[in-house]
């Protein structure tokens, strides 16, 4: 080789070296419930950074790639995110900062605005690494506080000093609240050079190697959120010694399904110990006295479909949902919670668990047991028996086989059998192999339109609910189940609003579901509701989705006109979307007063409740809410919700939704407190309350989703 030759090859080999060396790799595992279930790598090179996301779980899961360009404050003023969304929707994302201004197109929205310098842009489809890029600038920002695009800001709050791993291999990090991003807050692990360690939750992100720190991590996260709810609680849970007295106020009644005009009623110790007619009615000095101002009083609202957490509780108690029906979970975090909410340590409605069994799959989902044979299932039933669960929920993976032999031992303890139809099973076979109720009405409806062979454990248990465009309801097929359902009495959790929110969702719009409350919400939520969950080809995709949509809709009518019992549910936890939920029951024909009892009294009694709860009447304990209008006429008045009752604790929407960073939606009513016996921690009334438009429920500058099944 020349002397020439060996010149270039050495500069050659020093350029590759500096480049290697320039080169940084993170690698990040996604873990649940133990198991690895996604990854992140993110590969930097100078201000250039490429992430490379996946997730797959239970069948879905997003899986992109994104390129970053950051300048020197650690801004990006590049960004592309390219992909699939969990149920596969395209993901075509892009940001980028120039001459003097930035302008983003995303599934939500496009814009451009002038800013002299880079702003922080908030990704509508990112990868968990984005909020450590997020914190990160905003450690570098003053008061760790800064606007964003496309609206609102970012905050950040260090919260205490935690070592990840064991012995020399052990990290030091700093545990962060990153608030502002959606309704709840997120909390990050930075190490100390100030880069992503970790995302806690029940799935947590962490960095590669420290996956045996899972549940530590996953119990660091549970743990910083319960002390922020413990902080709201004892800010919005108002309590008093003396008797409640609600004055003028409509009561509905689940019998005759109207409502009685200018009762009032009277509360003590979580008990209601008396209803009368208002024109009789005292005001004793020593009762605090609430102006109902003829609102209606309606005994709390039930999801029968939910997946709680530390966060869900006070967004259902703020909707009038003061019962729900957990249909999957991780059992210890669950047994936990509903502990502490009995308790009043936090806010939340009352939980009435189910005991989740999935099948081992590469589709599995990640909640409650795995048996791994019969005889473990059977086990794994009565522990749930042993615990109070009411009932055991099948899943996907489940084989078919085995659904007898669980849901016979589930009614040889007094417990129900529920669930999805198991991948290669129908409606028809779980209904005689023994369960009550069938979870979902798309998993009624797919064994009309699915063959045999079609595997739902995919995403194709949602999409292929298109197919129901063309679907006979008068066909022996359809008669035939409806028939099994009647000879067994058995029941739908029809959870129909996320069929809506699937099917009809389309990038850039707002669903109609959604428009009531929307533009209250935080902007990264706001976004992120209006984008499609689905690919849509062309024109007669959409028709298709559309048309197959009213066909759900039409199988609803049908059912109730058969008599066969529907629960009301969501898969959600923001208690908007239970609102949504009654409102498609009223548009399948059914009147708003049936509507607003089968949501009531109707869970509570086919739950054995009903001695205590579901209706407002003396000695039941003190479970409603207090709406503006008349739900009993016209069921889109839940959604203006002046005050809730749960146990005989006092709660206001507006204090949940201002400590929740949302704009509330309806004004407490007006209370008078006796002079001296008022509880010391409450004396306040709830117009005078400490809470302001320009205040939340964490202090004077502090802030406070997806297809479950």
């Amino acid at each position: 080789m020349s002397s020439k030759h060996l010149g270039l090859a050495l500069v050659a080999l020093c350029a590759w070296s500096a480049a290697a060396k320039a080169q940084t790799v993170e690698r990040f595992s996604i873990i649940s419930n133990n198991e690895k279930i996604g990854f992140v790598v993110a590969t930097s090179n100078g201000r250039t950074i490429d992430v490379d996301y996946a997730v797959d779980d239970n069948g879905r899961g997003p899986k992109h790639k994104e390129h970053l360009v950051l300048n020197e404050a650690g801004i990006p003023t590049e960004w592309a995110i390219d992909g699939t969304s969990s149920m596969g929707g395209g993901v075509h994302e892009t940001m980028r900062f120039e001459n003097g201004a930035t302008e983003w197109s995303a599934q939500s929205d496009k814009g451009q605005v002038a800013t002299p310098s880079p702003k922080l842009y908030v990704a509508n489809d990112p990868s968990p690494y984005s909020s450590g890029l997020y914190a990160s600038a905003l450690l570098k920002a003053p008061g760790n506080t800064l606007d964003v695009l496309p609206a609102g800001n970012l905050r950040l709050e260090k919260l205490r000093e935690v070592e990840v791993g064991d012995g020399a291999d052990a990290v030091a990090t700093d545990a962060y609240v990153l608030s502002g991003i959606d309704m709840t807050p997120e909390f990050l692990l930075l190490d100390r050079q100030g880069k992503f360690f970790a995302m806690l939750g029940r799935s947590v992100v962490m960095r590669e190697g420290f996956e045996k720190s899972f549940t530590t991590l996953r119990d660091l996260g549970e743990q910083l959120s319960l002390e922020r709810l413990q902080q709201v609680q004892t800010k919005i849970a108002h309590r008093y010694e003396a008797p409640i007295r609600i004055r003028n106020v409509r009561i509905f009644d689940p019998k005759t399904k109207k409502t009685a005009d200018a009762m009032s009623v009277v509360v003590f110790r979580g008990r209601i110990t008396t209803i009368e007619p208002d024109a009789t009615a005292t005001n004793p000095s020593d009762e605090v006295i609430i102006d109902g101002q003829g609102g209606t009083l309606v005994a709390g609202l039930h999801d029968m479909h939910a997946h709680n957490s530390l966060w869900s509780g006070p967004f259902y108690l703020a909707a009038g949902v003061t019962t729900t029906r957990d249909m999957g979970n991780d059992n210890t975090v669950l047994l936990d919670l509903m502990k502490r909410i009995d308790a009043g340590e936090l806010p939340g409605p009352s939980i009435v668990p189910s005991g989740f069994l999935e099948g081992r799959s590469p589709y599995s989902a990640h909640n409650g047991f795995i048996p791994e044979s019969i005889s473990e299932g059977l086990r794994n039933v009565d522990w749930y028996g042993d615990r109070g669960y009411i009932q055991i929920k099948i899943y996907n993976s489940m084989n078919p086989d085995w659904v007898a032999p669980f849901a016979a031992e589930a009614k040889r303890i007094g417990m129900r059998t529920v669930g999805h139809v198991p991948a290669f099973d129908n409606p028809d076979r779980v209904l005689t192999d023994g369960y009550n109720e069938v979870t979902h009405i798309n998993q009624l409806m797919l064994g009309w339109l699915l063959s045999p062979e079609e595997d739902t454990r995919t995403p194709l248990r949602l999409t292929g609910m298109a197919r129901a465009a063309t679907l006979d309801l008068n066909s022996a097929r359809v008669r035939k189940t409806i028939d099994l359902f009647k000879n067994k009495n058995a029941g739908l959790d029809t959870t129909t609003v996320i069929l809506e929110r699937l099917m009809l969702s389309r990038a850039g719009t707002v669903q109609t579901g959604d428009q009531p409350y929307l533009d209250h919400a935080p902007i990264a939520y706001q976004r992120y509701r209006k984008r499609s969950f689905v690919n849509i080809k062309d024109a007669s995709e959409d028709t298709q989705y559309q048309r197959a949509f009213d066909k759900i809709i039409q199988t609803m009518t049908l059912l109730h006109k058969e008599g066969i019992k529907m629960w009301p549910g969501t898969d959600d936890t923001t208690g908007f979307a239970l609102h949504r939920e009654l409102e498609l029951y009223a548009r399948a024909g059914i009147p708003a007063g049936e509507v607003l009892r089968i949501a009531t009294f109707d869970c509570d009694q086919y739950m054995s409740r009903d001695q205590l709860y579901g209706s407002i009447e003396r000695g039941k304990r003190a479970d409603f809410f207090l709406t503006v209008g008349d739900p009993s006429k016209d069921i889109s008045a839940v959604r203006q919700i002046r005050m809730v009752m749960k146990d005989g604790v006092i709660y206001f929407p507006r204090e949940i939704y201002q400590a929740l960073n949302i704009k509330p939606f309806a004004a407490p009513p007006s209370v008078t407190e006796p002079a001296k016996s008022a509880d010391a921690g409450n004396k306040r009334s709830a117009a005078a309350s400490a809470f302001s438009s320009t205040r939340n429920g964490f202090g004077d500058d502090e802030d406070a989703h997806e297809l479950g099944d």
